[in-house]
């Protein structure tokens, strides 16, 4: 049996403010043949399917067409999708009846009975191989939430959200046995931030509570044969486990992953076993460009970027830029200066990045925009210009529970 593993598409996405449809449609053209060349008998892709809670249309349909494609060129094909942290589990869940009648499963969010007691059943997706019999199971979880988590049984001494995720994991994984016959292999889904995977910068959030946070992979059980896992955009095993992987993001989420090697994961089963892993890199529709390789002055620069040799292509295919510029202080007129030693040529300027030596030495974030700096760093900033100092490490906590609330509470009003 065939499986492919893939997450984050952050369906909607946009770059600075530049559109990405030709870029996600190309991708899913790419996996679509590669799922129908490799005759893959199963697609697992762990959440972050879209990159907002309220995705657009577009990348609603995008995404149904992508479905509709596969149903009907691989009617056998599973497919397994959970969100992420930046779904909406009631708009994945919404169409969940229907979907599971094509064999599609997503999983938006968990559920409990009316008792408490967790649906493992809406969780436990069967896999079947090209002759029809059962060959794995996959544990579908979904993004967790403080909120999913059941913590009153806990010690007092335990970190009660750690703890509260592997009795969950637990929990799927004992009725998976449950139903697991020897030859039939465990599959592990999730989308969460694993200790010591490394983020990308502007691009990922700490999830369930920040850094020390960190989910050990201790939550995955020994007798998985596979553990398929989203969140982070850089492909890589957890804890030097090679069953145990971020696919990572098809397409480079923000200028610093220019240089990530985006790819998909392919597995092979044989029983319950795994009998290979590959990777396959995924093609890159649209280029990266970075001028000058390191920050200079504003005159080489802009002369860098007038001999700039780019190919003449449709807007949508023209590679993004991003320009580094050392300044002594701010300069008027920046982005038009760049703007006209890039005229006439086939590239979208996405971000002008000023360095300012003085600056950054005096408060660590010298001129950077809002938007280039994360939540962490500003309260970080405000506390030490107001206090003299670093948040102590329960200050620091508390900070990231109330960030993490209300991105929670986006997700779940959405």
């Amino acid at each position: 049996m065939k499986i492919l593993h893939t997450s984050d598409w952050h369906l909607g996405h946009q770059l600075h403010g530049y559109n990405r449809d030709y870029e996600h449609q190309a991708f899913l053209d790419w996996l679509a043949q590669t799922l129908e060349q490799e005759q893959i008998d199963a697609l697992l892709v762990a959440g972050d399917i879209f990159d907002t809670a309220n995705p657009p249309a577009s990348a609603w349909r995008m995404l149904y067409r992508f479905l509709a494609r596969m149903a009907k060129s691989m009617p056998d094909l599973n497919v397994v999708m959970i969100g992420g942290n930046h779904d909406s589990p009631s708009k994945l869940d919404a169409p969940h009846e229907l979907l599971r009648a094509f064999d599609l499963h997503i999983v938006g969010g968990i559920h409990r009975q009316a008792d408490g007691e967790l649906d493992t059943e809406r969780m436990l997706v069967p896999l079947t191989n090209k002759a029809g019999e059962q060959a794995a199971w996959v544990l579908a979880v979904p993004f967790l939430r403080s909120a999913d988590l059941r913590t009153e049984d806990l010690d007092e001494e335990d970190d009660r959200l750690i703890k509260g995720v592997e009795a969950l994991y637990g929990e799927v994984t004992e009725a998976a046995r449950q139903l697991q016959t020897p030859q039939q292999a465990l599959i592990g889904m999730g989308h969460a931030y694993m200790a010591s995977g490394k983020l990308s910068e502007m691009s990922e959030r700490r999830v369930l509570g920040g850094n020390q946070h960190a989910l050990p992979a201790s939550i995955f059980a020994d007798d998985m044969a596979y553990v398929a896992l989203g969140h982070l955009h850089l492909a890589q095993r957890v804890a030097k486990k090679e069953q145990v992987r971020y696919s990572g993001s098809p397409l480079p989420l923000s200028m610093s992953e220019r240089g990530y090697n985006h790819q998909v994961v392919m597995v092979e089963l044989d029983g319950a076993a795994v009998a290979g892993i590959e990777s396959v890199s995924v093609p890159r529709a649209v280029d990266m460009l970075k001028v000058p390789s390191s920050p200079a002055p504003l005159e080489q620069v802009l002369e860098e970027l007038k001999a700039l040799d780019v190919d003449e292509r449709p807007r949508e295919q023209q590679p993004f830029l991003e320009v580094h510029i050392q300044l002594d202080k701010p300069q008027a007129l920046l982005r038009e200066k760049v703007l006209e030693a890039l005229e006439g040529k086939a590239v979208r300027l996405a971000k002008i990045t000023p360095h300012y030596q003085q600056q950054q030495a005096q408060n660590g974030l010298g001129q950077r925009r809002l938007s280039d700096v994360t939540p962490q760093q500003v309260f970080s900033l405000s506390w030490s210009q107001k206090y003299q100092g670093e948040p102590d490490e329960a200050m620091a906590a508390a900070f990231e529970s109330l960030l993490i609330a209300v991105e929670d509470s986006d997700a779940v009003e959405s």
